[in-house]
């Protein structure tokens, strides 16, 4: 029988997959490194395994939670992974508006037309690719 922590693992790469895609998951694991295989760990068992993985709010929700904190603390690297992943969480563009209009009035108004700004060529480049 697998522990706990084999099965959370298990489970945060399987969530990981169906949010980002498998392309994208297949290019991180590639590039994984000695240096950064603790940290991989931690990300897939915690934030996939874990917080990802609970049914406590719907996917959907969860896609919008994580871009407003990441536009609101200003880590605007990862907005355009987890752009593109709206498309397998269900938040709309709408969604994304929505969220990022909360960011400028509780987190600041330039965070949020950044956020904006990755946002809208994220979904360009994601139109662009559809053709």
């Amino acid at each position: 029988m697998p522990d706990e922590e084999t099965t959370r693992h298990a489970t945060g790469m399987k969530v990981r997959r169906e949010v980002l895609g498998d392309a994208h998951v297949d290019r991180a694991e590639a590039a994984r490194s000695a240096l950064d295989d603790p940290f991989q760990t931690l990300i897939t068992e915690g934030a996939w395994g874990t917080v990802w993985a609970s049914d406590g709010i719907s996917r959907r929700e969860r896609s919008m939670l994580t871009l407003a904190l990441l536009a609101a603390t200003g880590n605007f690297d990862e907005i355009p992974m987890h752009i593109r992943a709206t498309a397998r969480t269900g938040a709309s563009q709408s969604d994304v508006l929505e969220a990022f209009q909360h960011v400028a009035i509780y987190a600041g108004v330039p965070r949020a037309n950044h956020a904006l700004k990755l946002a809208r060529q994220t979904y360009a480049e994601m139109e662009a690719e559809a053709t």
